[in-house]
């Protein structure tokens, strides 16, 4: 008896296994059959032969592509700009791998199988405009932030095994201070400890003002992309530049591929995961979705058990009724997740009238 979701399917499927030079595509017809498989380079020339090589094969009914966010993600908006049906596949787990192998054309036939039984229907995030932008000065500003953290960790070790004279000038400054001392040095020829000593702290001081002007001009960007692409998301409570940033590169440039709220829910991680046995109806901690967007909505819930009244009266409410604080907290998220879900739904509704 053949699925409902093979049914679906008029034409075969196309599977990709995606790599950064190269990529692998194995075909499938409706009914599973390994048709035949192809390699190509990772360029227009490459994508444009794949389509050719798929058409002779027969009609093709979609293409299964891994690592759309990735090193899939040109192949993907190249399939999709011919107007072909494009299914976001995630890469096998552990658990598949174990029992069935690693290696390019394994993991392309699972993902044009995986398209063929229904497993994945989702398309992939667009890549393009606003989002795009978004998300490459997010990611840009992460690093800029991480290397900066660095940078002062570095510094305050420095200063605990620094010869005393550094020791005692510079112990319990706070990181403001620490900085600006330190970038004020002038070093001459390293001939002591504590010249070098000192060269190395002007020099992590200069690295950290420069990351901080760095981040400074990536937030006022991050600022008005988002403020001008998803002015609603702004407004709502909780929500500044970095965390709506999140959330839009989470869901992409085009919402619209979200089917429900439900959906976005378990995208970021917040569905809830039954954990119960006989009358208890308990639910545990989701480990699973985008743990960027997941950290982004536990912010905002943060926030608003702080500043929002209504909050503040939902835990004390759900609290009495015998819940922990970690398990309301894990509950506003999906209240968070169910509202950001209706505005992002929205905006994809208008940038689909518009035609962008």
């Amino acid at each position: 008896m053949v699925s409902r979701s093979c049914l679906h399917f008029s034409g075969i499927v196309i599977g990709v296994d995606t790599h950064k030079d190269e990529h692998l595509a194995v075909a499938v017809d409706h009914l599973g059959v390994h048709i035949g498989q192809r390699r190509l380079p990772t360029t227009d020339m490459g994508y444009a032969g794949l389509e050719r090589w798929a058409s002779r094969l027969g009609k093709v009914g979609a293409f299964g592509v891994e690592g759309t966010g990735s090193y899939g993600a040109g192949l993907a908006r190249f399939l999709t700009d011919r107007g072909h049906r494009v299914i976001e596949v995630s890469r096998p787990d552990r658990s598949a791998r174990r029992k069935l192998g690693k290696s390019d054309p394994i993991d392309a036939e699972m993902a044009a199988r995986a398209v063929l039984a229904g497993v994945v229907q989702d398309p992939p995030k667009s890549g393009v405009d606003k989002v795009e932008m978004i998300r490459m000065l997010k990611s840009t500003k992460d690093s800029a932030i991480k290397a900066r953290t660095q940078a002062i960790n570095q510094m305050q070790a420095l200063v605990v095994t620094a010869p005393d004279e550094l020791r005692t000038e510079l112990r319990g400054l706070t990181t403001a201070r620490l900085v600006a001392r330190c970038a004020g040095w002038r070093h001459g020829h390293l001939g002591t400890p504590t010249a070098a000593a000192k060269y190395v702290l002007w020099s992590l001081a200069q690295r950290h003002t420069q990351l901080t002007k760095e981040i400074d001009v990536l937030d006022a960007e991050l600022a008005r992309l988002t403020a001008a692409f998803a002015p609603a998301l702004m407004k709502s409570f909780g929500i500044g530049p970095d965390t709506a940033a999140a959330l839009l590169v989470t869901a992409g440039s085009n919402p619209e591929r979200l089917k429900s709220e439900a959906a976005f829910a378990a995208l970021c991680g917040v569905s809830p995961i039954p954990a119960s046995s006989g009358k208890s109806n308990r639910h545990r901690l989701n480990r699973g979705g985008d743990r960027q967007a997941n950290a982004a909505l536990h912010r905002v819930v943060v926030v608003r058990l702080r500043y929002d009244d209504r909050t503040k009266a939902y835990l004390q409410r759900r609290i009495e009724e015998g819940l922990t604080k970690t398990e309301v907290i894990r509950c506003l998220k999906r209240y968070v997740a169910r509202e950001v879900f209706a505005i992002l739904h929205y905006l994809g509704k208008q940038n689909t009238a518009q035609g962008t």
